[in-house]
């Protein structure tokens, strides 16, 4: 047995081993996983997007005026005149100058991360924060501290004995948890101390707030 498969069968004995359930149905409310009709829990799709009529004959109508792929990077000529009205609509729904549409949120926070900060940064995080956060720093390669999960006073300690350049990174809305970062209190202390707040709100834009706001 090689390393490699005695590292798998540890996972198996321990029930940590992960595998694909296959969806054979649209996302929703009830959804059939595996043959099984169930009732989901577990979807990010809190506006039942992903299956609603209007967007899918949106894609549709995408699909057959522009085709399925982009070919070529946004700075090339893959920035099409869909994708920059939907940010032109993005940014007047939040109040924005600008918005930049990603593929997901992970390489949106590396893009994020790895355009404001580098060397000699300091990057302050939430200890529950989501991986794509803490990836994104180490990818930046700037300094990376993680506080207790809401601790301000830390965050405030961390901040005063910054040298360099900073940026707050959190969750707006915690996954796993679902409980709600301090924002309020972490603009203030941005603020105060000259540094950049980052707010990951994956789950929160079109949901909390007046009108998803």
């Amino acid at each position: 047995m090689t390393d490699l498969d005695q590292k798998l069968q540890a996972l198996r004995d321990e029930n940590l081993f992960r595998e694909r359930r296959l969806l054979q149905s649209p996302q929703g409310a009830e959804i059939t996983i595996d043959n099984e009709s169930l009732l989901a829990f577990c979807s990010n799709d809190y506006l039942g997007l992903a299956s609603d009529p209007r967007v899918v004959a949106a894609l549709k109508r995408g699909a057959d005026d522009y085709g399925v792929g982009s070919g070529a990077s946004h700075l090339v000529t893959g920035h099409s005149t869909p994708h920059h009205a939907l940010e032109e609509e993005l940014a007047d729904f939040i109040g924005a100058e600008r918005a930049l549409v990603f593929s997901t949120g992970y390489m949106a926070n590396i893009g994020v991360l790895s355009a404001l900060m580098g060397r000699g940064s300091l990057i302050i995080e939430d200890k529950l924060n989501h991986a794509s956060l803490i990836d994104a720093a180490r990818l930046a390669r700037a300094d990376s501290r993680r506080y207790p999960h809401g601790d301000l006073a830390r965050v405030e300690q961390l901040l005063q004995g910054a040298e360099g350049p900073t940026l707050i990174a959190t969750d707006a809305v915690f996954s796993m948890d679902g409980d709600l970062a301090p924002l309020p209190q972490l603009m203030k202390l941005a603020r105060q101390h000259g540094s950049w707040l980052l707010a990951d709100d994956a789950h929160g834009l079109g949901v909390l707030g007046e009108h998803g706001r």
